[in-house]
């Protein structure tokens, strides 16, 4: 069997605010104490609705965000089936730990694709919480978020992006993270499932601009290999 997962592109995915909870470690009393947080490459996840369902101040960015509500919420609806079939095809090799088996993965897909078509679905919470965007230019302010995630975007494609696009879109997340804010990226592999390869070289870099960077260790396993994430303290 072929090591790591199929992928051409950057898929669109769905995934809860209790998932990212899990698997960028976060505490509860650190999201209610950072202020405005920002989701990055979140596509159709429901983290930012949710999140704002609960009072806390979150945004979303993603390139997709350009597109009409029903073409990104169809298209992420056909992610999770072609995903899906994908799983299915190499499920011994995940951890089903959390979600129980594959129905059960799917249905948290789907479920959080609802939650996140009913809240970008209204034109004045979608004007003000999410915005077209891409790294390394993030649309917003220096110093802006007390908390700045990016999920299954950087490194996972390290294929399709260079050392130089990383430590940018990283130094771009800093930029935008306030001081005393933290950035938090996960996972630290490849589709591959291959531990980032510069990523000595990414943390000197990070740290020569004077702050602190170091790995967590996430709380949701699926992923071969993918216990790890990347830490910024700004």
């Amino acid at each position: 069997m072929s090591k790591g997962y199929p992928q051409v592109g950057v898929s669109v995915t769905c995934r809860s605010f209790e998932e990212y909870v899990l698997m960028f470690d976060l505490e509860q009393k650190d999201l209610a104490a950072c202020g405005s947080m920002l989701d990055i490459a979140a596509g159709a996840s429901s983290f930012t609705a949710e999140a704002h369902g609960r009072g806390l101040d979150a945004y979303a960015v993603d390139p997709r965000y350009e597109l009409a509500p029903k073409q990104l919420i169809g298209d992420a609806g056909e992610e999770i089936a072609v995903s899906t079939a994908k799983l299915a095809q190499l499920s011994d090799r995940f951890d089903f730990s959390y979600y129980g088996d594959l129905d059960r993965h799917r249905a948290g897909r789907e479920a959080s694709l609802a939650k996140f078509a009913s809240h970008y679905g209204a034109a004045e919470v979608r004007e003000n919480r999410y915005r077209s965007g891409t790294l390394p230019n993030l649309p917003f302010e220096d110093n802006r978020f007390g908390l700045v995630l990016c999920s299954h975007f950087l490194f996972l494609y390290e294929e399709q992006f260079d050392y130089d696009f990383h430590l940018a879109a990283v130094l771009d997340m800093m930029r935008v993270c306030k001081p005393g804010g933290s950035v938090r990226i996960y996972p630290l592999i490849s589709l591959k499932w291959e531990p980032y390869a510069h990523l000595e070289q990414l943390l000197e870099a990070v740290r020569a601009e004077g702050a602190e960077a170091g790995c967590f260790r996430s709380k949701l396993p699926f992923i071969p290999g993918s216990e790890l994430g990347l830490f910024v303290n700004v």
